[in-house]
C-alpha cells in the first residue's frame, strides 16, 4: 500500500513537471502589435550558437541593425551566434526594393535552416527584428525555438508616439534610453519630449544660461492633490539636460528609427522662463518657478519685441539640436488675464488690427510658425492653437476630445489624435484607488485604451488622410520616479501600439489579452514594473 502511494506520488510529480513543460513549450505566440498577416506552421527553428547572422556587409545601416540584434541576444539570452558563414542555420537580413509594404513594412519567413527578414528599407528590417525578438521565449535561454511561420506586416499610421513630461518630474538619461528601447520593441516611432513648463525648464540654451542656472529649479513641491492640498515638501527639486545629453538621446533614438520632437511651451506654461527673465512677462515680475500644478496666469508678453527675440533665439538652438521636421510649441491653456491689462499687448492688438486676445494668441502662434518655416521646420501644437485662426501649414494635436481634431481637419490641417479619454496614461488604471499611486481622478483601464480608433466616424475617406496617427501622453505631476512611470505606461502602451500599427479589422481584445500573457513574462525578463491588475 505504501509503495503504491509512493508510486502514485512520483507519477503525480512527473505529470506536474510534464504539464509545466508543455505549458512552457505552448506559450501563446505573442507579437504586439498584431501583424497584418501571420501564418504558423508545424516545427521550429532552433536559434542557438550554431546560427549565423547574414547580411549585406557593405550596407552600414543593415550592419548596424545586425549588430543591434546580436547585442540583444548576448545581453538577454547570453547567446553568441557563430562566426562561420558555412553554418547550416542562418538568419538573413535582406533589402528588396520590390516589396510594396512602404518604408516600415517587412516580410518574415521562418523555415528549416533559415529565418529570412526582407524589407524595402532599413526601417522595415528593424521592425522585422522587433518581431523576431517577440517570437523568442519570454525568458532567458541558450536555445530559442522560433516557430515556422510567414509574416507580412506594415503599419496603419505613420505617427505612433509617446509623450513624456520631464518638466514636472525629471527622468535621467539612462532611463530615457531604456524607454526608447521599449518604444522600439512595440514599433513606436515618435518620442514627444515635453521639456519646459511652469515647474521647470529642462534643456540647456547656451544664449540664456539663467534657464538652467535658475529656471530648472523649484524651491519645493506640493504634496498630495493640488486642488485641495496646502502643504509642501520643503525640498528643492530640479534638473536639466545638457546639449551634449540631448544630442546623445537624439542619436540613440535615431538608431532605433524614433523621431524625437521637442516641446517648448509658449505662450502659456512659461512661469519658469519668466522667473529667469522677468522682462519677458507683461508685469515684469517678480515671477517664480511654480511649486504646484495647474494653469498659471503669468505668461509671455506678445506685446514686447524682446519676447519674440528671446523665443526665436531659443528656437534656433532647438532646431540645431533636433533633426525632427516638427517643433512642438505647446499653445495650450494660456490664460489671457494679463494681456487684457497690459498696455503693450493692447497696443499690439490695435497696431495689428486684431479683434481680441484670442486673435493675439493666433498672431503669436503665426509669428513663431513663420520663424520655424524659415528654419525648415513645421509647427505642431495642442488644439488651442486653432483659437483665433491658424495658418494651413500647422499641425494640430487633438487632446480635448476629438472635436478639435475634426475641426482642424475640416480646415485642412494634419492632425495627431490624442484625446484625454483614451490616451492620457497619467489617469488611474483601477477603480480601486487604494492599489494605485496618487494621480488624476479619471479612470482609463487597458480595455478602454484598446477600444479607441483614431479615425472618427464623422470623417470621410479623404478627410481621414489628414490623421497622421496617435500617441499616448504621460504628464508627471504625480509620477515622481521610474517605477511609477513604468506602472502607468505598461501595459497600456501595448494597447496603444496596436491601435497605431495594426489594421482596424484585426483588433480583438480577447486575442490581445491572450497574447499579453506572454508579454507579461517578457516584461518581467526586461525588469519592467508593469501594472499587474490591468485585466
Amino acid at each position: 500500500m505504501l509503495l503504491a502511494l509512493i508510486k502514485l506520488k512520483i507519477i503525480g510529480i512527473l505529470t506536474f513537471i510534464f504539464v509545466i513543460q508543455i505549458k512552457a513549450q505552448t506559450q501563446p505566440l505573442s507579437v504586439i502589435p498584431r501583424p497584418k498577416e501571420l501564418i504558423e506552421s508545424q516545427g521550429c527553428f532552433v536559434l542557438d550558437e550554431d546560427t549565423y547572422l547574414k547580411y549585406e556587409r557593405s550596407n552600414r545601416e543593415v550592419e548596424r541593425i545586425a549588430v543591434y540584434f546580436h547585442n540583444y541576444l548576448v545581453h538577454y539570452y547570453d547567446l553568441y551566434l557563430t562566426s562561420s558563414p558555412n553554418s547550416k542555420k542562418v538568419i538573413r537580413l535582406k533589402i528588396d526594393n520590390s516589396i510594396q509594404l512602404g518604408t516600415e513594412g517587412y516580410q518574415m519567413k521562418v523555415s528549416r535552416g533559415e529565418i529570412l527578414i526582407t524589407a524595402s528599407s532599413t526601417n522595415g528590417l528593424f521592425y522585422g527584428i522587433q518581431t523576431l525578438k517577440q517570437l523568442m521565449p519570454a525568458q532567458s535561454s541558450d536555445k530559442l525555438n522560433i516557430p515556422y511561420l510567414e509574416i507580412e506586416d506594415q503599419p496603419r499610421f505613420a505617427w505612433r508616439g509617446l509623450m513624456l513630461d520631464v518638466s514636472r518630474h525629471f527622468f535621467p538619461v539612462f532611463y530615457l534610453k531604456e524607454l526608447l528601447d521599449y518604444m522600439a520593441l512595440y514599433k513606436l516611432n515618435t518620442f514627444h519630449w515635453h521639456l519646459t513648463d511652469d515647474q521647470g525648464w529642462r534643456i540647456e540654451i547656451k544664449k540664456y544660461p539663467k534657464l538652467t542656472d535658475f529656471a530648472s529649479w523649484r524651491n519645493e513641491t506640493i504634496e498630495g492633490n493640488a486642488k485641495v492640498s496646502k502643504t509642501y515638501d520643503g525640498i528643492g527639486y530640479g534638473g536639466f539636460y545638457t546639449q551634449d545629453q540631448i544630442r546623445d538621446i537624439v542619436q540613440y533614438a535615431t538608431e532605433r528609427f524614433i523621431t524625437v520632437i521637442p516641446e517648448i511651451e509658449m505662450p502659456g506654461h512659461s512661469s519658469a522662463a519668466l522667473a529667469a527673465y522677468p522682462e519677458l512677462g507683461c508685469t515684469g515680475g517678480p515671477y517664480n518657478v511654480q511649486k504646484t500644478w495647474g494653469r498659471m496666469k503669468d505668461v509671455y508678453c506678445p506685446g514686447k519685441e524682446e519676447t519674440f527675440l528671446f523665443l526665436q533665439n531659443v528656437i534656433t538652438e532647438i532646431c540645431n539640436l533636433f533633426p525632427s521636421p516638427y517643433i512642438h510649441i505647446g499653445g495650450d491653456e494660456c490664460p489671457k488675464i494679463t494681456w487684457k491689462e497690459c498696455t503693450n499687448c493692447q497696443k499690439r492688438i490695435k497696431d495689428e488690427k486684431l479683434k481680441d486676445e484670442d486673435e493675439l494668441q493666433s498672431y503669436f502662434i503665426r509669428r513663431m510658425e513663420k520663424y520655424l518655416i524659415s528654419k525648415n521646420k513645421k509647427l505642431i501644437g495642442w488644439d488651442e492653437i486653432l483659437e483665433g485662426g491658424l495658418s494651413p501649414e500647422a499641425t494640430v494635436m487633438s487632446w480635448r476630445g476629438i472635436e478639435g481634431g475634426i475641426k482642424a481637419i475640416k480646415l485642412g490641417h494634419d492632425v495627431v489624435m490624442t484625446p484625454t479619454a483614451y490616451c492620457y496614461f497619467d489617469y488611474y488604471q483601477s477603480r480601486n484607488k487604494t492599489v494605485e499611486h496618487p494621480s488624476y481622478q479619471q479612470f482609463l483601464p487597458l480595455e478602454k485604451v484598446y477600444s479607441y480608433d483614431p479615425i472618427p466616424d464623422k470623417l470621410n475617406d479623404e478627410e481621414s488622410k489628414h490623421i497622421l496617427g496617435t500617441q499616448a501622453n504621460v504628464w508627471t505631476e504625480y509620477i515622481t520616479n521610474i517605477d511609477q512611470l513604468e506602472y502607468m505606461v505598461f501595459p497600456r502602451i501595448c494597447a496603444l501600439s496596436e491601435i497605431a500599427w495594426s489594421a482596424k479589422e484585426l483588433r480583438d481584445f480577447t486575442n490581445f489579452r491572450k497574447r499579453m500573457e506572454t508579454e507579461y513574462l517578457r516584461m518581467k525578463m526586461l525588469h519592467i514594473n508593469y501594472c499587474d491588475h490591468s485585466f
